[in-house]
């Protein structure tokens, strides 16, 4: 269980201390002046040679000792009582009880004061229980339906990759027996596009449905990143958009599994590429910030809507009318088993800057699951 369930002990004090507990430092003054009182009773007991002032010191011995009495009885009921039924409440919640609340809460003193705070204490632990359950189960279910969808993909990719080979190759034999000026030419050009398109989607389906651990191992970032920059040059090449990197001849090794970083950064370029409408810019940076290196993917498109930002990463969530939403999802879980993070800033109509930050050394990567 949490924290929650370990025992309290609040009678745990520093070592070579003498713990004295509040009774005995409320009680030894009220002790002292039983003492004198009792003293004083004595004393006129004994001597008996002035009555008068012997009457005087025996009243005030015995209202001395009435007094400490009534003070003793007092502190026992209005302190002692609630002390120890708020110790007796800390140890049920320390069990993982929060169903108590202290009876002495009503008071209109420090003590009332106490008990109130502690019961509203209580109620808030209650209630951050109850929703980190909630919280849990909403996250459980969540997991169980990306589960089944993930089967689910499995299957309809490889349904669909089949028949896709096959038409793939028809439109090939086609475009081969068609004369050179053919207008027909053009449509074979544009059925190969959308080819592409559907293996494409159908390669983010499987790469989130069977995720694989990456394969780190020390290498250049700087070609790993230029490759990925050369080819969203060959997609932007029919509009005015221009892509600029700098290679950091000061970066030093970085373990990475280049195939899946090169996959993340070609998924934020395509993005950038297509969030300029007309003329545009895109610069990629690489910088070392200390035991950490900062790839960032920075352009002048139309930006995110602040609304929008915080799901970007969701899987199937898209504000592309023709996207499938799985490219951040996934390019998130591979920068995440690097060990790294990834983080977006955004201006609607000014740009958008994605920053892929990776260790320059990798952890050992957990094992995968059964």
């Amino acid at each position: 269980m949490s924290a929650m369930s370990q025992t309290i002990r609040p009678d745990t004090a520093p070592p070579n201390s003498v713990r004295i507990n509040w009774e005995l430092k409320a009680v030894l003054p009220v002790a002292f002046v039983l003492v004198n009182g009792l003293l004083l009773f004595l004393v006129a007991t004994v001597s008996l040679r002035d009555p008068e002032r012997h009457a005087v010191l025996i009243l005030a011995g015995g209202g001395a000792v009435a007094i400490c009495a009534v003070l003793i009885l007092a502190l026992a009921y209005l302190i002692q009582r609630p002390m120890v039924e708020l110790q007796e409440k800390i140890a049920q919640v320390g069990r993982g009880d929060l169903n108590v609340k202290v009876s002495f809460a009503d008071r209109n003193d420090e003590i009332g004061d106490l008990g109130r705070n502690f019961n509203l204490m209580v109620e808030q632990l209650q209630s951050n229980r109850e929703e980190i359950e909630r919280l849990h189960r909403t996250q459980m279910s969540r997991a169980e339906h990306l589960s089944t969808l993930g089967e689910l993909a499995t299957g309809l990719a490889h349904e669909i990759r089949n028949p896709l080979a096959g038409i793939s190759g028809v439109v090939e034999i086609i475009a081969r027996d068609l004369p050179a000026n053919s207008p027909a030419r053009a449509v074979v050009k544009d059925v190969r596009l959308e080819i592409a398109q559907i293996n494409r989607i159908i390669t983010d389906l499987l790469e989130t449905a069977r995720p694989r651990l990456p394969h780190a191992r020390r290498g250049d970032l700087n070609t790993t990143v230029e490759h990925s920059v050369m080819l969203a040059r060959q997609q932007a090449l029919s509009k005015p958009i221009t892509i600029d990197f700098q290679r950091n001849a000061n970066l030093p090794q970085v373990e990475h599994d280049s195939d899946q970083i090169h996959q993340v950064l070609l998924n934020l370029l395509l993005n950038a590429i297509q969030a300029i409408n007309g003329s545009g810019f895109i610069k990629v940076g690489i910088e070392e910030i200390g035991d950490r290196v900062a790839i960032t993917v920075a352009d002048t498109g139309r930006g995110i809507a602040a609304e929008h930002l915080p799901n970007i990463f969701k899987p199937f969530y898209t504000t592309k009318g023709n996207g499938t939403g799985l490219g951040l999802s996934l390019a998130k879980r591979i920068v995440e088993e690097h060990q790294g993070t990834i983080e977006v800033t955004s201006v609607p109509g000014k740009g958008t800057s994605m920053a892929v930050y990776l260790p320059l050394v990798s952890p050992k990567a957990p094992a995968a699951a059964s």
